[in-house]
């Protein structure tokens, strides 16, 4: 829908089922899974909860950090992240997600599946925390 960014000319993004050549989504991945997920406490009750729901929070709570890290070393927050996480996908930042895909009927023939590189299943990976702050606050 959205033309692609320049930070994701190397990223090898295909086009769309329609044949679009535009921005690719997502950038990173999380643990999706509802039965695998996230432990949490609601209403005083253990859980685990998974997809958008739980891995956005995830990476808002990640940043958030990094931010607090960022502004008590330089003064600032690391404003606007992706042209830095594309140009940096190589370097240990993110753990690459190979396999699986974007089944969500049980079937395991979901639209897009995960491989090498960015795909549309998992973006670039997950990323590694402390190596994302390191390059973020390089």
């Amino acid at each position: 829908m959205f033309p692609r960014p320049q930070y994701q000319a190397q990223a090898h993004v295909p086009k769309s089922p329609t044949h679009h050549n535009g921005r690719g989504v997502p950038d990173v991945a999380g643990d999706a899974d509802p039965a695998t997920g996230y432990q949490i406490f609601l209403n005083g009750v253990g859980t685990t909860i998974g997809g958008t729901s739980a891995v956005a929070p995830l990476m808002a709570g990640l940043i958030a950090r990094i931010n607090e890290a960022t502004t008590k070393k330089f003064g600032k927050t690391v404003g606007f992240i992706n042209p830095l996480i594309y140009a940096a996908h190589t370097q240990g930042v993110f753990r690459d997600i190979t396999v699986g895909s974007n089944d969500i009927t049980g079937d395991l023939h979901g639209m897009y599946k995960a491989g090498p590189g960015w795909d549309a299943c998992s973006g670039l990976g997950v990323p590694n925390g402390e190596a994302l702050q390191n390059l973020l606050s390089a």
